[in-house]
């Protein structure tokens, strides 16, 4: 039997999605975002030297296709990234009607979203009076703070001294289909905040609000409030199965890295670890030793995402890039006969682009242990069905690009 590895490299799009207009940071289109050409041009012109320098340097993963996957994606420039790839590359289109974490990782694993997702208007507030008043009645206070768009990490400077003072929870959304609850782990409580959370999800989740999420944090008004890693996203249940759940029917355990757990609410996930996307690749190499015959192992790297993505931070996305890359050859090189790896994201998060929110754009599909070659322009759920054949598997959508 066959073993494979999933590793979605949080908002790493490489551009040229044919929807672009339709989608805003905004009132700013998406239309010519593109997260890897952006940070690629910028690092080749000297403009992303803080604690990295020169142009970036990805040797496995442009090896794997990724400048290739990116310029066939969206036929911008990638300078620094011009190998000729020796792995099966492409770049996959999303068909949801949303850029974020839900709708690219169902349709990753093989279910298009099937609704349309509820997003909360710009505005101050932006929720109804019926879910702030149940957020009340669930934390036992009487009000609640923030009710706006909002960074996460802006929003708990501003008002992480009142939230102390008062006890009332930080509330705010984002241009996804999202309501994020901050409280202080010592003050209000981590329990306390993820039970409130879970509390309040089946309200909002039949509201078609697709996450809502616990996002604790620590700290003081003299020292600074920091966010840490016990966020936990309570999220609608995929409505059909996926492709964790068609690995587990087939007799195959499912392994979950980061916050995929999360993500599914375990739907077909037999174990699940979280933390820094350095803890995480840790877990990824255990997982090349041990896991095992017939497995998934489904991983999520969300901090390009989380610190470089939504503050607009192209020197640190691009240290993160490298980092990254370090660490997959070395992983790579963990791969038995037979394994397959695939390498892709789930949206783009351009840090050039404006605004703060996610950018729609094409991915790249980059596979590791299925010889070299092009995929082509390929389907999100391609790349459950390509999974799942690896494995022995018929997928009920999609088509193996192997």
């Amino acid at each position: 039997m066959a073993r494979a590895f999933l590793v979605v490299m949080d908002s790493v799009g490489c551009g040229g999605a044919p929807d672009a207009d339709r989608f805003f940071n905004g009132t700013l289109p998406d239309t010519g975002a593109n997260t890897l050409s952006h940070i690629a041009r910028a690092c080749a012109a000297g403009q992303a030297e803080d604690g990295r320098s020169g142009p970036l340097h990805v040797p496995h993963l442009d090896a794997l296709g990724l400048g290739a996957a990116t310029r066939l994606a969206s036929g911008a420039e990638t300078p620094g990234l011009d190998a000729e790839p020796t792995g099966l590359w492409g770049a996959a289109t999303e068909h949801s009607l949303g850029k974020d974490t839900p709708s690219g990782h169902w349709e990753l694993s093989g279910l298009p979203v099937p609704w349309d997702w509820t997003y909360f208007p710009n505005t101050t507030p932006s929720f109804p009076a019926k879910v702030t008043n149940r957020v009340c009645a669930l934390s036992g206070v009487d009000g609640i703070l923030g009710n706006c768009h909002a960074s996460g990490t802006v929003i708990i400077d501003q008002l992480g001294a009142e939230h102390v003072r008062t006890g009332k929870p930080i509330c705010y959304t984002s241009a996804d289909s999202v309501f994020q609850i901050a409280a202080h782990e010592d003050h209000f409580g981590l329990d306390r905040l993820l039970a409130l959370c879970r509390d309040l999800a089946p309200m909002l989740h039949a509201m078609k609000v697709g996450r809502v999420i616990a996002r604790p944090f620590i700290g003081d008004a003299d020292t600074g409030f920091s966010r840490t890693t016990n966020r936990k996203d309570f999220a609608i249940e995929p409505p059909e199965p996926i492709l964790t759940n068609w690995v587990q029917n087939a007799g195959g355990k499912v392994h979950g890295v980061g916050k995929i757990g999360d993500i599914f609410s375990m739907t077909g996930i037999d174990d699940c670890v979280k933390g820094s996307d350095a803890d995480l690749m840790q877990h990824l190499h255990k997982w090349a030793s041990v896991a095992e015959e017939g497995s998934l192992t489904f991983a999520n790297f969300v901090e390009f995402d989380s610190l470089y993505g939504h503050r607009r931070d192209i020197s640190g996305y691009a240290r993160a890039l490298e980092w990254f890359d370090r660490e997959i050859g070395v992983f790579m090189d963990q791969l038995r006969y037979g394994d397959l790896l695939i390498l892709t994201a789930d949206h783009g998060n351009d840090p050039s682009w404006s605004g703060t929110d996610h950018t729609r754009e094409r991915v790249p599909v980059l596979c590791a242990g299925a010889g070299a070659g092009q995929a082509g322009l390929v389907d999100f759920v391609d790349v459950a069905a390509t999974i799942a054949t690896h494995l022995g598997i018929t997928p009920p959508r999609g088509r193996s690009f192997l």
